[in-house]
């Protein structure tokens, strides 16, 4: 009698409502931590059984090479609905991708499934090879027009590369995730900055960040790196889409922290007044200037200067703010005398600059000078994995504001949340 095929019973769809409720559910009762490793443990721990099958399947030996590693798990995931193949890749590397998801267009509500996909191909890499880095270059669950996956089994070859990474350690699979703890490291630090020495902090009003997508612990590793230096930074990103939560990042972290961070929207300003908002003013410079006013570059000696909207300042103001970039130096409005001052810029823009630059609309000198560090922001509906983060601080805060239990989100209202568009972005 031959032997039933497990995996012809296992539906797709069947296998979505159960998982993927449920990850669902979790991410609203969970922190982003709490679900990876979860998501990650289910994978990992259903990689030995899926291998064993389809070795039996597959009557593969012992010792597998590559290209029979690259079957197998090609063989695994289309069992289960999907369209996976290998394509061709250099020494040390698999490479394969997938035209259609076995979870089809709901996998975009649940995108942290694809940590499914990475540690099953990883757990069973790093039996076979002993190490594994995967690396989900492209994704249907984020809209992409497939899904890519390279799995790396040479550490040198992997070097540089990015992925989550996964080693065996006699029958246990250890894994590592790409730049899992770079929202921790920045959170510690930032509460260290933030909060007095001696004082203790709860664990609940610690400055943070969601950062859940690997775009935004990019951004946040990006962060760390420049926030040290004295470099210009240039953030930019659709509006909403937490520009200066960055900024204050990069102060905080920055050796500047105890002194002040000021920030302008230079879109709100009249142009008439910008230049006195900037540099300050004399008495008597202009009718209504009954007193001395400190601008904001005097007010944020050695500190920091966010400049919001930078993309909003007129001409004939630009060369002064590249005056003070350059040389440290400026004038106030209707005096004469010149002033010294230490300030770190970073400037923020919801328009392409280069296109201003092209149009003659920005100074191309002062362009070059703020953008020395640039940032990008990708708008949250590119970043749909922000969004669980985001539901579920946002509850934390609500429960604790009103006294009460922390609730979670229906299954209804998390397809709603996931399949909307949020122009706003976070704000």
């Amino acid at each position: 009698m031959p032997t039933k095929d497990p995996l012809a019973d296992l539906s797709p769809l069947s296998f979505l409502q159960m998982f993927v409720t449920q990850s669902i559910k979790l991410s609203g009762s969970a922190s982003g931590a709490v679900r990876a490793e979860a998501i990650e443990y289910l994978g990992l721990t259903a990689s030995s059984c899926l291998e064993l099958y389809a070795r039996n399947q597959m009557q593969l030996p012992e010792r597998m090479n590559r290209e029979q590693y690259a079957d197998l798990i090609v063989y695994i995931k289309n069992a289960i609905g999907g369209e996976f193949r290998s394509v061709s890749a250099g020494p040390g590397v698999v490479h394969v991708e997938n035209r259609r998801c076995p979870f089809g267009t709901r996998v975009q509500d649940a995108p942290e499934l694809c940590r499914t996909t990475a540690s099953v191909f990883g757990g069973i890499a790093a039996r076979n090879f002993g190490y594994a880095k995967v690396e989900l270059k492209r994704r249907i669950a984020l809209r992409d027009d497939r899904c890519e996956v390279c799995i790396y089994t040479d550490r040198e070859i992997a070097e540089g590369q990015m992925g989550d990474e996964y080693v065996s350690e006699g029958e246990t699979i250890v894994s590592r995730q790409a730049l899992a703890d770079v929202r921790t490291r920045v959170a510690e630090k930032m509460a260290h900055a933030l909060c007095p020495a001696g004082r203790k902090q709860d664990a609940h009003t610690r400055p943070s960040i969601v950062a859940e997508s690997r775009a935004m612990r990019e951004i946040l590793r990006a962060v760390e790196q420049v926030a040290p230096t004295r470099a210009s930074v240039l953030i930019s990103g659709e509006t909403g889409v937490g520009k200066e939560v960055i900024a204050r990042a990069v102060h905080t972290l920055s050796p500047r922290s105890p002194r002040p961070f000021l920030a302008v929207n230079c879109g709100a300003v009249p142009h008439n007044l910008i230049e006195t908002t900037l540099f300050g003013h004399e008495k008597g410079a202009f009718t209504g200037a009954h007193s001395l006013h400190r601008g904001l570059f005097e007010r944020a000696d050695q500190g920091t200067l966010f400049l919001d909207e930078i993309d909003s300042l007129p001409l004939f103001s630009q060369a002064k703010l590249l005056r003070v970039l350059q040389e440290g130096e400026y004038e106030r409005v209707g005096g004469g005398q010149t002033h010294h001052v230490d300030v770190r810029v970073v400037a923020a823009a919801n328009k392409s600059i280069e296109s201003l630059v092209d149009a003659g609309q920005f100074r191309s000198d002062l362009y070059y000078r703020l953008n020395v560090v640039p940032i990008y922001i990708p708008p949250l509906r590119e970043r749909p994995e922000d969004v669980a983060g985001l539901v579920h601080s946002l509850l934390a805060a609500l429960a604790r504001r009103h006294d009460g239990p922390l609730k979670s989100l229906s299954d209804r209202a998390w397809g709603q949340v996931m399949g909307h568009a949020w122009p706003g972005n976070v704000r």
